[in-house]
């Protein structure tokens, strides 16, 4: 029997409680799991009927274990890696798909609006969107290349905010407060409200807003080697949600949303480290910091969607309009002070980027026989990169002077223009109660301008104009599945997904051989997966092996002086996931995680502009990683109740990302070691009022997440002392939080 589906718009299911590490429910009223809705192909659909890999973790199992950012949602869900040194600039991996390029690997969609930019042109890979999780109904995690529903810069999946909607059912309001301290650093604080109020029996407001004050714990050793200013790296994020949703009959349904989010870091949370050993060059988790840093971060989305139902058919409509701005100071002084008189130099850059998207779908209602979506997609990008370089005077680190000069050293300005139309279809075929077919296509056509003056002596002043590039490009699925009953499925799925290329910006009178454009890459993934739980739900099994040819790969280098994309070599990824749950007694769960990702180059890459050769282990993919999670709960009586639970997330070595000055000093890229982290959380549930303690990184792992160039701007070392660069995941933390509902 096959749940019956509808065609996704902006009235999505609500989905119940999931477990930690895998789309199954946790244990509700009757004691053990639910059937899980999902919404990977823009339907409503069984996870169960889905073929191919999704993982979902619900807004209350990220209340529970304290989440709040892209770096809490690790332990939920396999194959998904986060390379990040500063919050808020960080780039999301699924299935090993990363080179370290400008254009990102994993599509971000909140509800039905994309976020983050699709070229290579606007820092797309750098900004990922780290929303604040508070009053967020679920995350869900599609695994393999989403280009057929989904289109641009999803060669490794897609991560999909999906918001609590509002309702006319009654009002409802919320709030929490919380607090924690990490080892060797400040205290964090954190609030957040959400309010639903019922206008009538057709219409319906809800809106959220959190604040959240993390402390830093990278402290500034200055230019002495002394301890300058500690705890140097905090940073604020703040912003809410709001939306307004009026349903005036059973077929019509229009939903009003908007997204403001604020993140403000004051310094990077970088490490410097020895690069022979990686391990802090200081001792301690340090940098030197000769003059103030910052990175402002804002993200604006605003989104309207309309469906109606005809009977037979929804019609879907999704506008959507969105801005990310970022403005931030980097310190280059160790760099560039010696080539610039012994002056403090730093460099400011403010990137702005404003898009609008336009999708239509026509959908069946479900179907005996066939059900299917046909759509059209429109975006258009506006994006801007302006970067100074400047001096001041030296002094006390810590502290900004300005010097005056009749002169600009440096002086960059980006304009840039990327639009894409495209069509697409996708369709479900029963051939029997058991054994379905769906398939799909989409054509996409994307052209990319773009204008760059320079300025000052360094540069030269000159403007280039007309720069362009065009793509065409065709991305597809084919996924035949097997159901047993409705408590298993065997599937197989191929699917094609692409990234758009782009114009090179480099000064006019270049060398000969500097190339002015660079080609799409494209992805074509091999799966086959299994999805089985028993007829109570107290034990599930979510399973998967998968082949991804990755060709004409994007790779950031630097070609005759200048920074470029270039298309390199092809990689492969071969990889296995499977994740287990099990309830064997009311009140408790637990769920055992494995993957195995097998991510090499094919070929060699050029040694100087890149350095990577054949056998290369593709950066910040282990090969190996496990996750436990365990959480029990009971009654304790007068509707009060306990729970308690933990998880370990444990990742084998990784190499680093890929440095053609690293490998020449130490004759291979930087390798980071293994290493786990171990989360423990309880909580009491009064009914109307929950308290929850939580214990992050328990055993205080130093494990690495990210690695800096080793040279910088005209390879000169980057760091004081010819230090490497590395992020860090965040010391032991344990924090409490209060709710109360009304």
């Amino acid at each position: 029997m096959r749940l019956p589906t509808k065609a996704l718009g902006g009235t999505a299911l609500a989905l119940v409680l999931v477990s930690p590490a895998i789309a199954w429910a946790q244990d509700g009223e009757t004691g053990f799991g639910e059937e899980i809705v999902v919404t990977a192909q823009k339907r409503t659909q069984s996870l169960i009927d889905v073929p191919q890999s999704v993982s979902v973790v619900s807004g209350a199992t990220l209340e529970q274990q304290g989440a709040t950012n892209f770096a809490d949602y690790l332990k939920n869900v396999p194959s998904l890696q986060l390379v990040q040194g500063t919050p808020g600039q960080g780039r999301l991996v699924l299935r090993g798909v990363n080179t370290g390029g400008v254009a990102s690997t994993v599509a971000v969609y909140i509800d039905e609006t994309p976020f983050g930019s699709s070229t290579g042109l606007a820092n797309g890979s750098e900004l990922a969107g780290d929303f604040d999780s508070f009053d967020i109904a679920r995350i869900e995690v599609l695994r393999g290349p989403q280009g057929t529903l989904y289109g641009a810069s999803s060669l490794g999946g897609l991560l999909k905010f999906v918001t609590n909607e509002p309702s006319t059912a009654g009002f409802e309001a919320k709030a929490l407060g919380g607090v924690e301290f990490t080892d060797g650093g400040d205290a964090s604080y954190r609030g957040a409200a959400m309010v639903n109020v019922p206008l009538g029996e057709t219409l319906a407001f809800r809106a959220s807003g959190s604040y959240r004050k993390q402390g830093g714990y990278i402290d500034s050793i200055g230019t002495a080697g002394s301890n300058v200013r500690s705890n140097i790296n905090d940073f604020e994020n703040y912003g809410g949600r709001a939306s307004l949703l009026w349903k005036p009959d059973a077929d019509l349904s229009v939903r009003l949303s908007a997204l403001i989010q604020n993140l403000y870091v004051d310094a990077p949370g970088i490490v410097e480290a020895d690069p022979a050993t990686l391990k802090p060059l200081y001792g301690g988790l340090t940098q030197s910091e000769y003059l103030p840093t910052f990175s402002d971060v804002k993200y604006r989305l605003y989104n309207g969607t309309i469906d109606y139902d005809f009977g037979g058919v929804t019609l879907t409509s999704a506008t959507s309009y969105g801005e990310q701005l970022q403005s931030f100071r980097a310190d280059y002084t160790a760099n560039l002070s010696a080539a610039l008189g012994g002056s403090y130099v730093y460099f400011d850059q403010q990137t702005e980027n404003r898009k609008w998207t336009q999708e239509l779908r026509l959908a069946s209602n479900g179907g005996d026989v066939l059900e299917w979506m046909v759509g059209g997609y429109y975006t258009h990008e506006k994006a801007r990169i302006f970067q100074n370089l400047k001096t001041a005077v030296p002094g006390t680190p810590g502290v900004l002077t300005p010097i005056d000069l009749p002169f600009d050293y440096a002086v960059f300005n980006l304009d840039s223009r990327y639009e894409e139309i495209a069509g697409f279809a996708n369709a479900t075929l029963h051939l029997s109660p058991w054994f379905d077919v769906d398939f799909g296509g989409r054509y996409s056509h994307n052209s990319q301008r773009a204008e760059q003056v320079t300025d000052g002596v360094l540069l030269g002043t000159a403007v280039i104009d007309g720069l362009r590039s065009s793509d065409n490009v065709l991305t597809w699925s084919v996924a035949p599945k097997v159901k047993f009953g409705d408590q298993a499925s065997l599937y197989a799925r191929v699917a094609k997904g692409y990234r758009p290329g782009g114009p090179n910006v480099i000064p006019i009178g270049s060398p000969p051989g500097t190339p002015t454009t660079f080609e799409p890459d494209t992805v074509t993934s091999y799966e086959i997966g299994f999805k089985g739980d028993t007829a109570d739900r107290s034990a599930s099994i979510e399973a998967a092996l998968y082949h991804i040819d990755w060709q004409d790969i994007q790779l950031a280098a630097v070609v005759n002086g200048f920074g470029v994309n270039v298309n390199g070599t092809s990689a492969k990824v071969d990889g296995a996931e499977i994740v287990a749950t099990l309830r064997p007694v009311r009140g408790f769960t637990t769920s055992i995680g494995f993957t195995f990702t097998d991510a090499r180059l094919s070929g060699d890459t050029d040694p100087l502009a890149v350095g990577a050769v054949k056998g290369d282990r593709l950066p910040f993919t282990p090969k190996y990683a496990v996750s436990l999670n365990a959480d029990y709960r009971w009654d304790l009586g007068s509707d009060v109740s306990a729970s308690i639970g933990g998880s370990i997330r444990s990742l084998s070595r990784q190499s680093g990302g890929f440095d053609p000055a690293y490998r020449a000093a130490f004759g291979e890229f930087a390798r980071v070691d293994a290493y786990e982290v171990v989360d423990l959380r309880a909580g009491l549930d009064f009914g109307r009022y929950a308290l929850s303690a939580y214990a992050n990184n328990l055993t205080g792992s130093g494990g690495i997440t990210s690695t800096q160039a080793l040279l910088g701007v005209a390879g000169l070392p980057r760091n004081a002392h010819g230090a490497l660069g590395t992020g860090v995941i965040r010391p032991r933390t344990i924090g409490v939080n209060a709710t109360v509902a009304f």
